[in-house]
């Protein structure tokens, strides 16, 4: 159906989001309005952001509605979309409902400010010397 309303859901192949965490540190770091300065951790495959009660991270800002967007994890990368906010998103400058999220991307949703960052893990295992004394 092409009501707006209704979306297709796709199966993530088994570890994905898992494996691409396992590698990479991902989080959003609030750049301006209240909160200035403090990360989340985006650590599954979906979550949510608003003024709350029932999202996963809760902004005290009236101009978020309470439910105002999703970070999605999809494909190997995160998308960032908009749950029928009434303010929208702006994302690198540009209103929207949805779009993908790379390392450094920021977005808007009224004067809270975002900016999503991607760091690498260190993914070489540990190394001991054993020196057969106990």
């Amino acid at each position: 159906m092409r009501d707006g309303r209704t979306r297709k859901h796709v199966k993530q192949k088994p570890g994905g989001i898992e494996r691409y965490l396992s590698g990479h540190e991902v989080k959003l770091v609030v750049t301006a309005g209240p909160g200035m300065g403090r990360s989340c951790a985006i650590d599954r495959e979906c979550m949510t952001l608003g003024r709350g009660p029932g999202v996963d991270m809760v902004f005290d800002n009236p101009e978020m509605s309470r439910q105002h967007a999703a970070i999605e994890f999809s494909g190997g990368g995160f998308r960032i979309r908009d749950l029928g906010s009434t303010n929208g998103i702006v994302l690198n400058g540009r209103q929207t409902t949805a779009g993908d999220l790379k390392h450094g991307y920021r977005f808007e949703i009224g004067s809270q400010g975002f900016q999503f960052v991607v760091e690498s893990r260190d993914t070489e295992p540990d190394t001991y010397e054993l020196t057969g004394e106990m």
